[in-house]
């Protein structure tokens, strides 16, 4: 598939991977709408790749359909607006909890509640999620973090499953650690953490190909997706926090 001359929206552009993407995508000739509650980053981002800057907090239905409104017509949507929080069941905070929630899920919902109804009243499209595999199954320390990205990757196959036989293409892209602001609140050893810019070439090399979900790193991503085969005891005794 090719991506140049067509007009994409990224939400969640002024930091890390959905930034990354931004310029890389920019770079192969793709015209650009970039989004996110910072606007001071995404005019920065703006002077590199040229992007229409329009401002939107998911947080807000109002801002969200605002934004949409603006954005006009496009060909494709990438959703990267994420928030997380390193929580646990000990240290509950339902406040950090509420709002991974509603950017890494109830936001895209919000957003694809839009998008998805105009693609399909054009008939065509590129819908983007960006999930997670820490979605697959249950891990210590992602309270709200991993439920909200299971959300997501739920809601994928939903609009991938309606959609099937439409000229609607729909993509899941579930990373692993990526090297950010929101990883550098970790404090254990992340496998396999990439750069913003290495994850950002996975992500677009998957843009490209016309497969529904695709998992990065390899390996990572094959430990994780074998563990839905384990037993519950077995899993949980390989995999909670000691």
């Amino acid at each position: 598939m090719k991506l140049n001359g067509k007009k994409y929206w990224i939400i969640g552009a002024s930091e890390g991977l959905g930034r990354e993407l931004a310029i890389q995508l920019s770079n192969l000739g793709v015209e650009l709408v970039v989004s996110a509650r910072n606007k001071v980053r995404l005019d920065e981002l703006s002077l590199r790749t040229k992007a229409e800057v329009i401002s939107l907090d998911v947080l807000d239905i109002n801002s969200v359909r605002k934004a949409f409104k603006a954005v006009g017509k496009i060909d494709g949507i990438v959703y990267a607006a994420g928030d997380y929080t390193p929580l646990n069941s000990t240290s509950w905070n339902i406040d950090e909890v509420d709002k991974m929630i509603a950017i890494n899920f109830t936001g895209a919902a919000r957003v694809l509640g839009l998008v998805v109804p105009k693609f399909i009243a054009q008939n065509y499209g590129h819908v983007v999620m960006i999930g997670s595999l820490s979605g697959f199954r249950g891990l210590p320390n992602a309270i709200g973090y991993g439920a909200s990205k299971a959300g997501m990757m739920h809601l994928a196959e939903n609009i991938k499953a309606d959609l099937y036989k439409a000229n609607i293409k729909v993509q899941l892209i579930n990373p692993g650690f990526i090297k950010t602001r929101l990883t550098e609140k970790n404090n254990f050893k992340m496998p396999f953490i990439m750069t913003a810019e290495d994850a950002a070439k996975h992500v677009i090399r998957a843009m490209q190909r016309n497969r529904f979900q695709t998992n990065f790193p390899v390996m990572f991503s094959l430990i994780l997706r074998m563990s839905n085969f384990l037993p519950a005891f077995l899993y949980f005794w390989l995999f909670s926090k000691k």
